[in-house]
């Protein structure tokens, strides 16, 4: 076969560019972006990557359990339980246990026996574990140990969130996400195709492994090493094997590789020698062709890059040393653009822990951690929720561990880490504070411009914390004065700049046709629960901004519920719609989500309290950019955006 193809002189042949030049040559060239979607099932998510926003469809766990075998009580019988003073607490004709839901009222100095898993009944606020409990006669236990309220309770929502953005576009799928997405139900999701990457290496010197080698032969190692490193880049690799030096040969390869695949990667015949074909084949197979042929790198300098056709092509050098630092160099970001991958990230193993973690002595305990930076180098959040909960492990970049002789790890500690992978994942931005489903469309408005966000939901005083210990480069608040009713602006101190976020009417929600509710104000209101001592209230955390709203409103009561202390809105909310509480204070989205009732309270500012010089940075800029391009959004989900 005699191919139309001109020789090139020297004078073509090795224009050396310097690396900058190149890749700006070759991503203007491809304009490299995502392939199409597909739906893939969950049991083939492994190594995938997102495509679009996941949202929770329900809350995780989707209802108040006990974390232990035990019983459930109200955690005020137990006050005065000790060793000593065991409290007598009669049996509810009743038992728990997973998949049963609860029929009776758990009523003063009552109990009802309850297995791990099983969902909380109305009136308890607690679980005290069967191992602190005696069997007495007549239906009756005796507890020697007493309680706090919601003690060995994972409330409903306290991992995931009905409405909660779990995973954003662009997360690359593993065991922890398809854990997390396994927990609300998600069976199949879009994720980005992966490009199909055919592998050639050429030259007559090369044998596939396995074969015998005859004089002046040598094993193809590139191939293999190509193949995998695409594969580590989220890539399909098609392993096409060694084609020798002949021209036709070569060319009907290169040509069925380029037809077949969205991309070619060969290694070998880049430089000088009259055997080298392969560039001048690539240089007919589409337009534009060659971009660049020759690198200004050591080593890599023979590094040939092409598009052809929108399809990349490119020669890798002969020597193995060569051909990898330029793929990871030059070749690999391209590639994981395609593949919808994030940036490669730099890996580490010590970090500073910021807070004091007390530990059981006897056993040696594994914290899993967040990595974040401040001036100094990494910190490590610790980011548990239990052992139930599936979204620290998502969140997580790897685990500390706390000896076995230790009660306690101290706070400042520098720690190893145990990473999850051998890559880092620290965000551009690390947000820590009060959390808002409006915050996960900002998060998400910035992940598809490039910037990657991390989410710690440590309350507003937490996160203010976290800011002046620079843990964090954002915090945001809803806190209000009592003194002078505003909010955020008197907790910003003169190191701070407050950002205005966007405004959420908080209000009290309860169970549609609730007498004791509907049609009220929220005096009247408050005032009929207050005076119903079978109302049972939910509240909300201590340190959270809904929970400084609550307690001016109860003026130093503590009706029943009020220790029930969950972490969300959606908790508030699930507890309310289930019938576990009467009613609670939380915002509109969530009890329209609900089809709850909902009294207006009052409309509270979400803001983010930021450094002095956060706003002028290149973060800052794109943080300030995602919320004016999410007004319309955070609007049409009940929130007040008018100031973005």
């Amino acid at each position: 076969m005699t191919l139309p193809v001109p020789h090139l002189g020297q004078d073509q042949f090795l224009t050396v560019l310097s690396r900058d030049e190149a890749i700006a040559a070759f991503v203007a060239a491809l304009q490299p972006k995502p392939l199409e979607e597909e739906v893939v099932p969950l049991d083939r998510l492994a190594g995938r990557v997102l495509a679009a926003d996941v949202q929770a469809a329900v809350d995780a766990p989707p209802f108040d359990r006990s974390v232990v075998d035990g019983f459930a009580v109200q955690a005020s019988d137990l006050a005065m339980a000790s060793t000593g003073a065991p409290v007598c607490l009669s049996l509810n004709a009743e038992s728990i246990h997973c998949g049963h839901e609860p029929t009776l009222t758990v009523r003063a100095g009552t109990a009802t026996p309850i297995a791990t898993g099983g969902p909380i009944p109305r009136g308890a606020d607690g679980v005290v574990m069967i191992e602190q409990t005696e069997f007495e006669e007549d239906d009756a236990i005796m507890v020697s140990r007493a309680i706090s309220p919601g003690q060995n309770i994972a409330f409903a929502g306290s991992d995931i969130a009905r409405g909660q953005t779990l995973l954003h576009a662009g997360t690359v799928i593993g065991a922890r996400e398809i854990g997390m997405l396994a927990a609300v139900g998600c069976a199949a999701v879009a994720v980005w195709r992966k490009p199909r990457v055919a592998v050639l290496s050429t030259g007559d010197e090369l044998v596939a492994p396995g074969r015998p080698l005859a004089p002046a032969q040598i094993y193809d190692s590139n191939g293999p090493i190509v193949a995998a490193a695409l594969e580590e880049n989220g890539c399909e690799a098609i392993r096409i094997g060694a084609i020798a030096d002949d021209e036709a040969q070569l060319d009907d390869a290169i040509r069925a590789a380029h037809g077949s695949c969205d991309a070619v990667i060969l290694s070998g015949g880049t430089s000088k020698g009259a055997g080298d074909l392969t560039y001048r084949i690539v240089a007919n197979l589409g337009q534009p062709g060659i971009v660049t042929h020759g690198v200004a790198l050591k080593p890599g300098k023979p590094l040939c890059l092409a598009v052809c056709d929108g399809k990349p092509v490119v020669v890798l050098p002969g020597f193995p040393t060569s051909a990898m630092f330029t793929f990871h160099d030059i070749v690999a970001p391209v590639l994981r653009t395609m593949a919808g991958l994030p940036v490669r990230q730099e890996a580490t193993v010590t970090a500073r822990v910021p807070v004091h973690l007390p530990s059981e002595i006897g056993r040696t305990e594994f914290v899993m951690v967040a990595l974040a930076k401040d001036g100094a180098g990494y910190v490590a959040h610790p980011v548990g929720k239990g052992s139930g909960a599936v979204t620290a492990f998502s969140q997580a970049d790897g685990f500390i561990a706390i000896d076995a002789l230790a009660d306690a790890l101290p706070a400042g500690t520098v720690a190893d880490v145990q990473l999850f992978s051998n890559q880092v994942r620290v965000p551009d931005l690390v947000i820590m504070g009060s959390h808002c489903t409006g915050l996960d469309e900002v998060a998400g408005a910035m992940m598809r411009d490039g910037v990657t966000s991390r989410i710690l939901a440590l309350g507003s005083l937490g996160g203010l914390a976290a800011l002046k210990r620079g843990e964090c480069d954002i915090a945001p608040i809803h806190l209000m004065d009592p003194d002078s009713g505003r909010y955020n602006t008197p907790f910003i101190t003169e190191d701070f700049d407050l950002i205005a976020g966007w405004r959420r009417m908080q209000g009290l929600v309860y169970r549609k046709g609730d007498p004791r509710f509907e049609g009220q104000d929220p005096p009247s209101a408050i005032a009929a629960a207050l005076a119903d001592g079978s109302c049972i209230m939910v509240n909300r955390n201590q340190g959270a901004g809904t929970r400084l709203l609550i307690d001016q409103l109860l003026k130093g009561t503590r009706p029943p519920g009020y220790w029930n202390q969950p972490r969300s809105h959606n908790a508030v909310a699930a507890s309310v719609a289930q019938g576990r509480a009467d009613w609670g204070v939380a915002i509109r989205p969530v009890a329209d989500a609900l089809d709850l009732g909902f009294i207006p309270l009052a409309e509270e500012h979400y803001d983010f309290a930021v450094g002095k010089a956060f706003r002028s940075s290149a973060r800052g800029r794109a943080f300030l950019a995602a919320l004016a391009a999410c007004a319309t959004r955070l609007r049409h989900l009940g929130f007040d955006a008018e100031l973005l």
